[in-house]
């Protein structure tokens, strides 16, 4: 990988990580807002499912498959066809899938009790839950058609070099539902209903933010032009199958909403505020390092350019190991910590706290492989490789099911969550496997070697970390300055350790980092 490519990914996937990082922590300013004001119970349970359905095609269609189809054919049209031609597909993407979201929005709307008996059949027992979900699901259906329109724009966006307007795009939605629970909720009759119109306008607002950078760029979507452009059948051929290949664990972790609905009260709750804490490191990080990425491999994927390919891939697998393991272990060692600090308030009581916990822990040994399946789809859509995700998928999602009802009655919500994760890691293990079979990816040696020290030095760190915590941390009566002081002195004490460990261990991933930071960017062009 060349120094320069190396230094552009690189400075994209921090811009990506940093805007990523704001917004989650607006996102779980947002979840300690919900967590306080509802609790875990009827309102959240109703919230979360509803929320869901929206959400699950954000990730399905806005960051998954849409991104994933389009980008390598507007990519392949830019650089082939010109940016005239390019203009005229992203229109014609556009037109089409506007006409197609109308249609499945209003369908949406009038099937939502359907929906919701398919998602959350477990809520047909109650019938005030039900019909809540169900009025939720329909205020936030429309959801749907403003965030799919928003990963074309962000597709388009990411190609042509800018990541900012994409990036900090999530922000405006959790400043929205902020806004809404805050403000306007306590004026109203029915509080989480006003939750949901604030997503609604979020997405409304997170559309409009696009537009300005879209002309900034030359790009002109309401230009006339053909509503079925030729390259709209390329990307309707990358699409479909992308739609399960590339979202594998938000299927799953739709799988694990609907089964939890059978388990008590507040498991659904469990669950998703679980999941939250393990999102914060795989989005500022993994998904942040594959939307810096993918734009490079389709390019290098259209210029036939194997050597570049696989170097790309090899500097991204290495640094997102190197990041997301030792925020594995640091999750799983401060986990009944860090949810005190960010939920204990309110109807969010201390047995919650431990229910979160086990939750967390389980996702938490999924959170590597988690990360390494968003580097390692992308590498195969890239050269419009549909089919193996897939194949990987399918396998990945039958382990999920099989392992979630034998885990689910020991464990509950916890054995959900650990089916997951162990369903990711089969689905790296046979990706990795497949990757070397398709492009003959010759750096497993230096991976072994790179990911054989982060796991040695994370689990160091981990163990004085342990010890720290359990020196400095008391779990009654402790003001949340107290806790918030000493959870940061835990995660300070944990980052330096972990930088002192890779630097005496001489892990060339730090020492990238520390010339990307600017201390010597031409070591950068001099590595590997």
């Amino acid at each position: 990988m060349p120094g320069s490519e190396k230094i552009r990914v690189t400075k994209a996937a921090m811009l990506v990580g940093s805007a990523t990082l704001l917004s989650r922590i607006l996102g779980f300013a947002r979840d300690v807002v919900i967590a306080w004001y509802f609790g875990a119970g009827l309102y959240s349970d109703a919230f979360i499912v509803a929320f869901r359905i929206p959400n699950l095609f954000r990730r399905l269609f806005a960051e998954g498959s849409l991104g994933i189809s389009f980008i390598p054919v507007f990519a392949e049209y830019l650089i082939k066809e010109g940016k005239d031609e390019a203009n005229n597909l992203a229109g014609s993407a556009v037109r089409l899938l506007s006409i197609i979201l109308v249609f499945i929005t209003v369908l949406g709307i009038i099937f939502s009790p359907l929906i919701v008996t398919v998602i959350a059949p477990g809520f047909a027992g109650s019938a005030a839950k039900f019909a809540l979900t169900v009025s939720l699901t329909r205020i936030m259906f429309p959801y749907i058609y403003l965030i799919c329109l928003l990963g074309i724009f962000m597709g388009i966006l990411n190609v042509l070099g800018h990541f900012a307007a994409p990036a900090f795009a999530p922000c405006i939605l959790n400043i929205s539902m902020i806004t809404a629970v805050l403000f306007v909720s306590p004026l109203m009759n029915e509080p989480v209903k006003v939750l949901a119109a604030g997503v609604l306008a979020g997405g409304v607002l997170q559309l409009l933010v696009q537009v300005p950078f879209l002309m900034k760029n030359g790009i002109y979507l309401w230009r006339k032009t053909k509503i079925f452009h030729p390259g709209i059948k390329k990307v309707g051929i990358l699409m479909l199958p992308a739609i399960f290949g590339g979202a594998v664990y938000q299927i799953n972790m739709f799988v694990s909403t609907l089964l939890a609905s059978f388990l008590p009260e507040g498991s659904i709750s469990y669950l998703y505020y679980a999941d939250r804490l393990v999102q914060f490191p795989l989005g500022v990080f993994a998904i942040s390092a594959a939307t810096a990425i993918f734009p490079a491999l389709s390019r290098q994927a259209s210029e036939n350019d194997m050597n570049a390919l696989k170097e790309t891939f090899d500097y991204s697998i290495r640094m997102v190991l190197f990041i997301t393991f030792p925020c594995m272990i640091g999750l799983i060692v401060l986990r009944e910590p860090v949810i005190i600090l960010l939920f204990k308030r309110g109807e969010f009581d201390m047995q919650t706290v431990k229910l979160t916990a086990q939750a967390l822990l389980c996702y938490s040994i999924g959170l590597w492989a988690f990360a390494s399946v968003k580097i390692t789809v992308p590498v195969f859509y890239a050269l419009k490789d549909t089919k193996t995700p897939v194949i990987t998928a399918l396998i990945s999602f039958i382990a999920n099911i099989a392992l979630s009802f034998l885990l689910m009655k020991p464990l509950k919500h916890g054995g959900l969550a650990l089916a997951n994760s162990l369903a990711s890691i089969l689905n790296i293990i046979l990706l990795f496997r497949a990757i070397n079979i398709k492009v003959g990816y010759p750096g497993w040696d230096k991976l072994q070697k790179s990911a054989g020290k982060t796991v040695v030095c994370s689990l160091i760190m981990g163990g004085i970390v342990w010890c720290l915590k359990s020196l400095i941390i008391p779990y009654e009566n402790i003001s949340f300055g107290a806790m918030l002081l000493s959870v940061t002195s835990c995660l300070l004490a944990g980052i330096v350790l972990y930088g002192f460990l890779t630097y005496f261990v001489k892990s060339s991933e730090i020492k990238s980092l520390i010339a990307l930071t600017g201390r010597s960017r031409k070591k950068v062009e001099q590595k590997e």
